[in-house]
């Protein structure tokens, strides 16, 4: 007897919309990093999803398509070289204490993949920022490997990293095709605006949450910048590298997450912008869109309900 998909999986076009954008970028990872990054993503998905099936199983629940999704993006946050063991806790501790504690899909305060992520940063910190791999440049690049060649953090590091400790930055080139160390689906800022593109034409993303992380960003990291603030790099350079549009682009738009009316959209997104920079070039974090999500993430609900609040009062104003 055959496993009937549609009792075992709850039925979400929205995700599959978004699983068909990170297609392109998964790709992407293997050809700069090597088949490794393929085998890590089925790692993390099986147990990911077998750990929502574990919960949902008792409530006679199907088990969302989300958590596959959860799954990719949690995946490709990750550095090549990370351990498969880390990545398997940092998916279940996701999926348990960023989704299921909760009440499972569609209840969660907090997006599951940064929740695992962050869980992986702070408590493995050493696989996790000192050891990357050096992205493939000829074809087939990393088709034809396990994984490409592995360098420790004081050879070459993430652009972000190279900045924070040298003040360098890395040629635009490079960090708008993807041809730089780094984190397996954050490197190549092309395929991430091409996927944004087929998420707001398909109408899978908030186009207002995208573009209010990017002023929140832009007018911070400019004011700073401008004023000779020596962390702060280039606007366009902080644009292009430490995953920020990424985040933007797959974790902001969490509509489970992220606020539900447009005004709160735009304040959310500034608020992520905004704490992005500082994050970045004050605290010991060389990425800071992953903890400024987690902040807009707390807040979403009480900037939904200030808005209400606020229409509710100007129409008992203009009554």
């Amino acid at each position: 007897m055959g496993i009937d998909y549609k009792q075992l999986f709850m039925k979400q076009k929205l995700m599959r919309k978004v699983i068909i954008s990170l297609l392109p970028i998964c790709l992407a990872s293997v050809y700069f990093f090597g088949l490794r990054a393929l085998a890590l993503m089925m790692w993390v998905t099986v147990l990911g999803t077998l750990t929502e099936w574990f919960f949902e199983k008792r409530n006679k629940k199907p088990i969302s398509e989300a958590v596959i999704v959860t799954c990719m993006l949690y995946t490709l946050t990750l550095p090549p070289v990370t351990p498969f063991w880390v990545a398997g806790i940092g998916i279940i501790f996701g999926v348990i204490f960023g989704k299921e504690v909760f009440g499972g899909f569609g209840k969660n305060i907090f997006n599951p993949a940064l929740v695992a992520r962050c869980f992986v940063y702070v408590n493995f910190p050493t696989p996790l920022t000192m050891y990357w791999s050096k992205p493939a440049s000829e074809f087939p690049g990393g088709f034809g490997l396990w994984l490409t060649e592995t360098v420790d953090v004081l050879s070459q590091a993430t652009p972000m990293l190279i900045f924070r400790d040298s003040g360098q930055t890395t040629s635009y080139l490079n960090l708008f095709l993807g041809n730089v160390a780094g984190s397996l689906g954050e490197t190549s800022a092309l395929l991430i605006l091409i996927s944004a593109i087929y998420l707001i034409y398909t109408k899978s993303a908030s186009w207002q949450t995208m573009t209010a992380v990017l002023l929140g960003y832009l007018t911070m990291s400019s004011s700073l910048f401008l004023m000779g603030s020596a962390t702060v790099p280039h606007p366009l350079f902080g644009l292009l590298s430490g995953g920020l549009l990424f985040g933007t682009v797959f974790m902001a738009t969490d509509p489970i997450s992220s606020p539900m009316t447009v005004e709160g959209k735009w304040i959310y997104g500034i608020l992520i912008g905004m704490t992005t920079v500082i994050i970045r070039g004050y605290a010991l974090f060389a990425g800071g869109i992953m903890f400024a999500i987690l902040i807009g993430n707390t807040f979403a609900p009480l900037i939904d309900e200030a808005v209400k609040a606020y229409k509710n009062h100007r129409k008992k104003v203009m009554a």
